[in-house]
């Protein structure tokens, strides 16, 4: 065998076999730690099913279990288990924090966005541009201010 392979160990095995189809139609099956362990080697290195080294066995088989095992739901059903702690902890952390904002500051819908010159209260003239675009009554206070000292 080759160290580049991958196979299960009896403590892997172990939490694994149980959780095996045993009620399947069909001529028995041969040698599951083999062929699964080709399906991990496949999953693991990225390789074509058809690339799986012949000490898992043919390709096929191991390609034909992983998809039909996997239309079924089994697979689900064994990594659930294996990856089930066996005890539940002594301690648990439970760490919450909660915000609240306004519902404006998350940046508003994304639209078009209105400035104060687009708002129908901008429409005026601005602060700046009032002196010189008003009309200049005679007279008035502000006729001083816009008509130029005379000399």
């Amino acid at each position: 065998m080759s160290a580049n392979l991958f196979w299960f160990d009896d403590e892997q095995w172990s939490k694994i076999e149980p959780h095996l189809p045993s009620n399947q139609r069909g001529p028995a099956r041969h040698d599951d730690r083999r062929i699964l362990s080709g399906i991990m080697h496949v999953q693991k290195s990225g390789c074509r099913w058809k690339d799986c080294p012949v000490e898992y066995g043919p390709h096929k088989t191991i390609y034909n279990r992983f998809a039909r095992w996997s239309e079924r739901g089994i697979w689900q059903n064994i990594f659930a288990a294996v990856a089930a702690p066996r005890e539940a902890p002594g301690q648990v952390a439970l760490d919450s924090s909660h915000v609240k904002i306004h519902r404006c500051a998350g940046g508003g819908k994304g639209g078009r966005r209105r400035r104060r010159s687009d708002s129908p209260k901008g429409v005026e003239t601005a602060r700046f541009m009032r002196l010189s675009t008003s009309s200049v009554v005679p007279g008035s206070s502000s006729s001083r201010r816009a008509t130029p000292p005379t000399v």
